[in-house]
């Protein structure tokens, strides 16, 4: 009951809460759930049809729906993802993650390339209160997303970690220096508490370059039009093909999270949870796609196996 009472309190605060020019706080518009696979089971499209069919059978014996997608039959989707900071990797460590993302059809580059602004933060009113909006002239979008992940110590289980975003395509960005770190604190302020010297730049972390080939699975139905996406991928580097991670993830969009029923995320978080008993042995625990890019779980990029 206190529990209960305490929730209550924090979403009343998170309603009322502003950003400096008035606007209010964002909200949760998706829940998302993620589940790092090893990336050595993905050597060829097989096994990602292979892991496919093992979540709809998970899917089916938990009474959610499985919906037949277009996409499943194409092939895997391909992107190119690199990571901006700076030399210490000062974003990072303070829960800030830059990165750009570029869309390839029929092996070229297609549409604007993607800049992609997040904060994490496992407390909701702190990932709310940090004001992500870039200090642009053009469009972006904003992501506010709950996000499950495992537990480290024990299948099963799932932890919160929230992550507020900002997208928007390149073109969008009319600086012309990109690398400096005043221009990053121009377009994104609250970076200001993190620049050094005025003539500090940002770089490509680790020198890589990392290709992700996601390939879309059905869609899952956990009742009462309650849809989410799924999709399984793989990240290795660009060039040597050195693997780095697979991932499967589903996501639940939503206008605000009180319209989705409590029983359709339960029934979210039973599935993700027997999903991992069912792929024990293709977890790759212990770390995330963005630590194996940089390089934070002890093995140089670009030398695992």
């Amino acid at each position: 009951m206190a529990r209960t009472i305490a929730i209550a309190r924090a979403k009343r605060k998170h309603d009322k809460g502003t950003y400096a020019d008035g606007q209010p706080f964002d909200v949760v518009h998706y829940f998302q759930a993620k589940l790092l696979l090893k990336a050595e089971r993905f050597a060829s499209i097989e096994p990602f049809r292979e892991f496919g069919d093992i979540a709809e059978r998970t899917a089916r014996r938990v009474d959610v729906g499985a919906i037949a997608d277009a996409d499943t039959s194409r092939p895997p989707r391909v992107r190119e993802v690199i990571f901006i900071d700076t030399p210490d990797f000062r974003l990072y460590t303070h829960g800030y993650i830059l990165r750009r993302r570029i869309a390839y059809v029929d092996g070229f580059p297609e549409g604007d390339p993607e800049i992609v602004f997040k904060f994490r933060d496992a407390d909701m009113q702190n990932a709310a209160r940090l004001d992500v909006r870039p200090r642009i002239d053009g469009k972006y979008r904003i992501k506010f997303k709950e996000q499950v992940l495992p537990l480290d110590d024990r299948v099963g289980g799932n932890r919160v970690l929230y992550s507020h975003n900002c997208e928007f395509g390149v073109s969008q960005v009319h600086e012309r220096d990109r690398t400096r770190m005043s221009t990053l604190v121009r377009v994104f302020p609250p970076l200001a508490r993190l620049k050094s010297a005025g003539t500090e730049r940002v770089q490509l972390v680790n020198e890589a370059i990392v290709e992700e080939l996601q390939l879309a699975l059905p869609r899952l139905d956990f009742t009462r039009g309650v849809v989410a996406k799924s999709n399984v991928a793989l990240w290795r580097t660009r060039g040597t093909h050195a693997p780095l991670a697979g991932e499967y993830s589903f996501q639940i969009k939503f206008d605000r999270k009180g319209d989705v029923p409590e029983k359709a995320i339960k029934l979210a978080k039973r599935f993700f949870g027997e999903l991992q008993r069912d792929v024990e042995d293709w977890m790759a625990r212990g770390t995330t796609k963005t630590r194996l890019v940089y390089g934070l779980d002890g093995s140089p990029i670009g030398k695992r196996k």
